[in-house]
């Protein structure tokens, strides 16, 4: 059965209705009391190709602060092969925290806020723009449905730079072999792994393609386990950056920033879409009232029986339990209930990509989020 957990009243105002089921809200007995069924409402429409009327592209950092070294010493290096040596001076100021966007603006945006698409761990903004198999990603769908669209590489990813370890961050960046990726990110058993792509065996009906393996390797970036509070602190000055809300779409670790930004700024946000969250902030140390304004719509793949992922999940639910409780608009889309298997822990990714980004696209206008 497809329901909603919402706050007493706003039903009627939000109907998120995704397709022609509803949304499962498979919470904890403790939040069924909120539970509501909803009425039919018409899903998202898949954006039709065509060229993008584009009034601005830009970027820019954003965070960070300066860090001084002391007492290293010099270095001496040979900056190209058949360059002189150079003597380095390692001691100095550094910028350390800083995080990077990237924004495609509208000539004529249909959705009343901006979009901003939030990566998960070891992975940048380029998860977003296309998919391994050369499909155009995120970033495209939701430009044609009618956003403003920024993707950002947070503090330690792409083009926010690495800070010096051991000086700054204490251990050693966390490096994703390709074994690693198929057995966490769900695309196989792990004895299903091999290094010839003919010979590696996913799950039954897994969507993403085991050949494409390589070219989400070719994106991974290695990250801390560390760097947490730099990374909430550039989140923090990004949103503060904006003029106005923005909709954060976000994957997999950034889903725990984007809860945790929320509650400190929770004008600054005008829903989340967690995708295959890893971590929530605990209830209990922070005021889940703050969020009560923010509709919430959490976005689950298959073959979560698998491990770490039973594990992972028990944060996100006793998250939106307790958000549901203090009277917030929190909704559940699992594929399988609505009789969609194979997806992955990458649904961006996936060969029906823009199927679930059409089921989040009409979440969104269920939210009253666009302007027509």
């Amino acid at each position: 059965m497809d329901r909603k957990i919402s706050r007493p009243g706003v039903a009627s105002r939000r109907r998120a209705m995704l397709g022609t089921g509803m949304l499962a809200a498979a919470l904890p007995a403790a939040a069924q009391t909120q539970t509501q069924t909803l009425t039919p409402a018409p899903s998202g429409q898949m954006p039709t190709p065509g060229p993008l009327q584009v009034a601005s592209i830009g970027s820019f950092h954003v965070g960070g602060e300066v860090r001084t070294l002391t007492g290293l010493p010099a270095r001496e290096v040979r900056m190209t092969a058949t360059g002189p040596v150079r003597r380095i001076e390692v001691n100095g100021n550094y910028m350390v925290g800083q995080m990077y966007a990237q924004y495609v603006k509208l000539a004529a945006p249909k959705a009343r806020h901006p979009l901003m698409l939030w990566h998960g761990g070891g992975l940048s903004g380029a998860c977003w723009e296309d998919t391994p198999d050369g499909r155009p990603g995120w970033q495209s769908f939701f430009l044609r449905a009618g956003h403003d669209v920024y993707v950002s590489d947070a503090f330690e990813r792409g083009r926010a730079s690495w800070p010096r370890f051991p000086e700054i961050l204490p251990d050693e960046p966390v490096f994703r072999s390709l074994f690693e990726a198929w057995r966490t990110f769900r695309f196989g058993p792990p004895d299903g792994f091999d290094l010839d792509p003919a010979r590696r065996r996913p799950y039954p009906g897994a969507r993403f393609s085991p050949a494409m393996l390589e070219n989400l390797g070719r994106q991974a970036i290695p990250r801390w386990a560390s760097s947490d509070a730099y990374v909430q602190a550039a989140y923090a000055a990004y949103l503060a950056k904006m003029t106005e809300p923005s909709v954060i779409v976000v994957h997999s670790q950034g889903v725990a920033f984007a809860l945790r930004a929320a509650l400190d700024a929770p004008d600054k946000v005008a829903a989340i879409v967690a995708v295959e969250g890893t971590g929530a902030p605990d209830p209990a140390t922070v005021d889940m009232a703050r969020m009560r304004n923010i509709p919430l719509l959490m976005v689950w793949g298959d073959y979560l029986d698998q491990a770490p992922w039973p594990a992972y999940r028990v944060a996100i639910d006793r998250f939106a339990t307790a958000l549901a409780a203090a009277g917030g608009t929190v909704e559940l889309l699992e594929m399988t209930a609505r009789g969609v298997t194979g997806n992955t822990h990458m649904l961006m990714h996936d060969d029906n990509s823009d199927e679930v980004a059409t089921l989040i696209q009409g979440w969104l206008a269920a939210q009253g989020l666009m302007k027509t």
